[in-house]
């Protein structure tokens, strides 16, 4: 079972990876975005950490809550209501239960993606970060690793498609070689569940 401990460390490890990878995600940001995707991410996941030390919140569903209004309230650009709604989304589908076990946490997972869809209005094969995010979802009742791979080979699966939402979609056929930085995020966001849950 999952408590309200291992949605700390996993937005722990999140912010721990999103400093790692920063620069890389703002390199991937350069052509085809505002190259500031690494830099908002890191603002906002540093913030979801300063005040899950804070406040602690007792439940699951609490700690994605307030993870997800962190974000909405300190990222700037599409990042922050798309994540932010994607971790509150989540949270509330997971609803008060101390803990929850790995199939009700995929199942608020796909939830989150769902809104995440009809938020953005974005498909897999839009290239976004619904290309890494949909897969992972598919793969998490195998496990976190295999959501972690999943996730991986969708952001690289990106970099041949042409973008069909986003800032990067008004480049048309420039936008192709170069992989999605939301893409490449949600595969962080993803990967560290497998170092929440300490495999």
């Amino acid at each position: 079972m999952l408590d309200a401990d291992f949605f700390r460390r996993w937005m722990t490890a999140t912010a721990a990876s999103v400093d790692r990878e920063a620069d890389r995600l703002t390199d991937l940001d350069s052509p085809i975005g505002d190259a500031d995707h690494g830099s908002n991410l890191q603002r906002g996941f540093t913030a979801v950490r300063a005040t899950l030390e804070k406040e602690g919140p007792g439940t699951p569903g609490a700690v994605l809550a307030l993870a997800g209004r962190q974000l909405i309230s300190t990222v700037g650009g599409a990042s922050g209501p798309l994540y932010g709604t994607l971790l509150r989304r989540t949270g509330k589908a997971l609803g008060d239960a101390a803990e929850v076990s790995d199939e009700q946490f995929a199942e608020a997972l796909r939830t989150g993606v769902e809104a995440v869809r009809t938020l953005g209005g974005a498909a897999p094969g839009d290239k976004t970060m619904i290309d890494a995010l949909v897969p992972a979802v598919d793969a998490l009742g195998e496990s976190f690793a295999a959501a972690r791979d999943a996730a991986r080979a969708g952001a690289e699966a990106t970099t041949p498609l042409q973008a069909r939402k986003g800032r990067a979609s008004y480049l048309g056929e420039r936008s192709v070689g170069h992989q999605d930085p939301g893409a490449a995020s949600a595969a962080l966001l993803i990967a560290a569940l497998v170092e929440a849950a300490g495999e």
